[in-house]
Parts: structure tokens; sequence; C-alpha cells
């Protein structure tokens, strides 16, 4: 018997064993990194991976489908580009408890899997929905205001703790005290859509 044809062919099984159980540990590693993900993350990832022409469909809760093309992440929101025809409005904000679905083609899905990298000093992503939308208060922007309950048109006043007031106006004229026709006081639970005056 040749002892180093022996060692030489132990040696190679346990390389072999070793690199098996490193294979595994991967797999399972990777299945278990992708049941974490969040629909946020899955946006995040493919938002990273948009070619240019390419959109996202949405589908609100309401049952209204959007075409946009994300911008920015915010922790439970997004502000995206409107697509397609958007009348006034070429922008919004998307409170992600308000998607019912997203429709991604096949190679869409395989990208929105990819890991996230990691945006050093990116603090946009750690903000709550309530910030942009006082954002859009202080700049008195015109909204179309997408809610579980029906659509509104006006000017966010002001941002509470868990809902906002609208000052409801006229699509075609500015915030002013004598266009307001009333206040409505709506819960943040309830936004699916918030579209912005761009013109």
């Amino acid at each position: 018997m040749r002892w180093d044809e022996l060692f030489d062919d132990l040696a190679s099984q346990f390389d072999a064993g070793l690199e098996e159980e490193r294979r595994r540990a991967a797999i399972d590693e990777e299945r278990l990194r992708v049941n974490r993900l969040t629909l946020r993350d899955r946006l995040g990832a493919l938002d990273q991976f948009l070619k240019p022409d390419e959109r996202i469909t949405l589908e609100l809760h309401t049952g209204e489908r959007v075409e946009i093309r994300p911008i920015e992440f915010g922790a439970d929101w997004f502000g995206a580009d409107l697509v397609g025809v958007v009348r006034r409005y070429g922008a919004c904000i998307v409170p992600i408890a308000g998607i019912g679905s997203v429709l991604l083609t096949g190679d869409q899905i395989a990208r929105s899997l990819e890991p996230l990298p990691e945006r050093p000093g990116a603090v946009t992503g750690k903000l709550g929905l309530s910030i942009p939308l006082r954002d859009l208060a202080r700049r008195r922007s015109h909204c179309e205001i997408t809610t579980l309950n029906g659509t509104y048109y006006g000017t966010i006043d002001r941002v509470g703790r868990d809902h906002i007031d609208i000052a409801m106006h006229d699509i075609e004229t500015p915030r002013r005290q004598s266009q307001i026709g009333t206040f409505r006081l709506v819960p943040l639970a309830d936004l699916t859509l918030i579209r912005v005056q761009t013109d």
C-alpha cells in the first residue's frame, strides 16, 4: 500500500466534503436573505437596476394602476416620477402600505431579488412618510391625494402624528382662504398615493 496515495485520497475527499458544506451554507444563507426581504427592499433593488426607458406598474389598494420610476426611498414610502398620462402631476409620493401589488416582468423579478447595495450616509432611507408630507405642506404644493375612501384635491395644510389636514380647493386655483370649500382630516394609514403638481 502506498501511504502517499492514501493520504492524498483522504485529503481530496476532505476538501470535496468541505467544499460541498460551503456550497450548502451559501445556499442556506441566500435563502435566508431572500426570506427576510421586504417589499421596500425588492423595489429598492429593482430601482438600482432599472433601464432608462423602464417603468414599474403599481396596483394600489384602491384598484388604480400607476406606472412609475422610483427616485428616492424613505422608511415606509418612496418618491417617484409618474410615467404615461399624468395630467398636471409629474411626481408622486407612494406610501408602501398603499400598494396592493406590483406587476413585474420575469426579468424585473430576478433583479428585485438582488442584494441592495449599501449607501453610506443615506439619511432619507430612515425618514418616515410624515417628512415628505410636511415638505409638501411647507411648499404649499397642490396635490391629488388618493385614499382608500376617494380622491381629494387641494393643499396639505399640516401633518399630525397619524393624519394630515387637507385644504380642499379647485385644481385650477392656488390655495387662498376664499377658495377653500372645506378642510378634511385624513389618517396617514388611508393614503395610497399623493400626486404632486409639477407645473
